[in-house]
């Protein structure tokens, strides 16, 4: 894809303004009926000096005030108008952009989690969403406001006096060039300290979800000290910006003040010479000090819209992402599956690496269970990962009852798939919500059913709230033993058709071993089952054992057939199986 264009990303960023274009043409209309009353109360003033103070017209003078006040009054009402109509518009904009940033990242495939910061990820939805709510809000509508102003403030200039305007109009390029080029200088730099600022976020999230493993092992100083330096680089990458926003700042203001300084001079000797009204001196360098706001305003907006272009090169960054693993345009809702899951040549090269499965061939039946074993690395976590498509194989095909599982949509796929890993993940919210997070409208007496299967009703039961019961970020209000039993009444919930698992239970005690086992007993009842195997009893039970070495089926039969005929097998086996059924028999 080519990289997009400052104005080619602004213009897509606004295009989120389409569903509050009554809201946005009410904004820049309530705009334009602000400037003019902005335009007319100069002239209003010299009304005032002229005819009523220098005329000694008190009728004039009081009339003046009274129209000067309800032009106040006036210009309030459209104010807060415009104030009410720019922020629902803005944050309307930032809500549908975090919803389809979200929605997208659901769908983007593992590959893309894989290689990319989880605190690179929030950075962009949340501070370069903001910057984007800004940059349709109120920056962009200070630019337009700022333009218009200037547009009509050196017409009515040109109008009053022409050889004093053009005193003034003259410093109008020097101004325009010299904001132009900042925002040419501090684009880039914008970009490196939002990536800077996702590096940090990426760190210190990574810091509060290990606290234990730091604290744990005594890093704490070395952690700071990482944290330190990417915070430096953040500061100096800041101060830059501060710097190059300090002298251009007090640069645009020199430029135009030095406008002021001719107006003072030249327009104070037409008044001398009576060419000139006192009442329109004082009008006019009103004007000009109101020609001078919409500059300045415009010098500091194009460094915004310097960081909202890139903030939605980030943004749509996300967006943009192919999403290898997607709907084929004539996919079906699968059927309720039997569970007969067919590899056919099945190949898979990770983006950038050296393929890790080659040419996998093999059957599972309905109701049967197949283990995996091999080393790390052999190709375990790849071959379960591309049976839910969390990944697509990159050459070979995949078949669900006979059926090519691309002709499924992922969410009819994925809803007969229930998975059981080690690492259990488990949400901040109840545990009600963390079993019924694939059947959100399940019943009360089928949540309980479930959680009975899991072995898990008891020690619910005895919590405060029962079902209730916040179970904190990441479950950490829970033993390893209770996580893994909610993670199974969570898939028990959802009747899979298909299941994988991880029957890994080394780090829990044997009595804890013992429910979650007896729960996965009740889980692969009458369910294809794939399960990377480190008990006797896994191995045992199973109908086939696939024994994989670098990405190949090295072997593959029962646990009593590998025995005898598979060295591989028989290595693995003692690495992986031995010690658990020793510390099983010691327990």
């Amino acid at each position: 894809m080519q990289p997009q264009s400052d104005r080619q990303l602004l213009w897509r960023a606004f295009r989120y303004l389409r569903p509050y274009t009554r809201k946005t043409i009410g904004v820049y209309t309530t705009m334009l009926i602000i400037n003019v009353i902005i335009i007319l109360v100069p002239q209003l003033i010299r009304w005032a000096i002229d005819q009523g103070i220098y005329g000694g017209d008190l009728a004039r003078l009081g009339q003046a005030v009274l129209l000067l006040l309800g032009l106040t009054l006036i210009k309030g009402v459209f104010v807060y108008y415009q104030g009410k109509w720019t922020e629902e518009a803005s944050q309307g904009v930032a809500y549908n952009l975090r919803n389809e940033i979200l929605v997208k990242l659901d769908r983007l495939p593992f590959a893309y989690h894989d290689q990319t910061e989880a605190g690179q990820i929030l950075s962009r939805a949340m501070q370069d969403v903001e910057r984007i709510r800004f940059l349709t809000g109120r920056a962009v509508l200070r630019l337009v406001e700022g333009g218009t102003l200037l547009l009509f403030t050196a017409v009515t200039l040109l109008w009053m006096n022409a050889a004093l305007a053009s005193l003034i109009i003259l410093t109008m390029p020097l101004l325009l060039h010299r904001a132009y080029r900042f925002g040419r200088r501090f684009r880039p730099l914008s970009f490196e300290i939002q990536d800077q600022l996702g590096v940090l976020t990426t760190q210190l999230e990574q810091n509060l979800r290990g606290a234990r493993i730091v604290k744990a092992f005594a890093q704490e100083a070395s952690e700071s000290r990482r944290f330190l330096a990417e915070n430096e680089k953040w500061f100096g990458l800041s101060a830059e910006s501060t710097r190059l926003e300090a002298i251009n700042v007090p640069m645009l203001d020199m430029i135009a003040n030095f406008g002021t300084v001719l107006i003072f001079w030249y327009g104070g000797y037409l008044v001398v010479q009576n060419q000139m009204t006192l009442g329109e001196l004082v009008a006019f360098t009103t004007y000009l000090a109101m020609l001078i706001r919409p500059i300045n305003l415009i010098g500091r907006i194009i460094p915004i819209l310097a960081i909202a272009a890139s903030a939605a090169e980030r943004i749509f960054a996300i967006l943009d992402a192919p999403s290898e693993v997607a709907d084929r345009p004539d996919a079906v809702e699968a059927p309720r599956l039997n569970g007969r899951v067919a590899f056919t040549d099945v190949s898979f090269v990770y983006a950038g690496s050296k393929k890790v499965l080659h040419n996998i061939t093999f059957t599972a039946e309905p109701g049967q269970i197949v283990a995996l074993m091999g080393a790390t690395g052999s190709g375990k976590s790849t071959l379960i990962n591309l049976i839910a498509r969390f990944y697509d194989p990159t050459g070979g095909q995949i078949d669900l009852d006979g059926q090519d599982a691309r002709q499924f949509t992922l969410t009819s796929l994925r809803s007969q798939i229930g998975l059981v890993m080690q690492d259990t993940i488990l949400f901040a919210a109840t545990i009600r919500e963390n079993i019924t997070f694939g059947r959100p409208d399940a019943g009360e007496d089928e949540i309980i059913r479930a959680a009975k299967d899991a072995q898990a009703h008891e020690f619910i039961s005895a919590m405060p709230q029962g079902y209730d019961t916040p179970v904190g970020e990441r479950g950490v209000t829970l033993s390893g033993g209770q996580k893994q039993r909610l993670s199974i009444a969570r898939a028990l919930l959802t009747d899979p058709r298909i299941l994988i698992l991880d029957d890994a239970t080394a780090s829990v005690d044997s009595n804890t071993e013992r429910l979650i086992q007896a729960a996965l007993d009740r889980l692969m009842e009458n369910r294809t089952t794939f399960v990377i195997a480190h008990r006797l009893s896994t191995v045992r039970r199973a109908d086939v054992i696939l024994v994989l070495e670098n990405g190949r089926i090295a072997a593959r039969g029962t646990h009593e057939e590998l025995l005898a005929s598979s060295p591989l097998y028989r290595q693995v086996y003692a690495l992986q199986v031995e010690p658990e059924e020793r510390l099983e028999i010691g327990d």
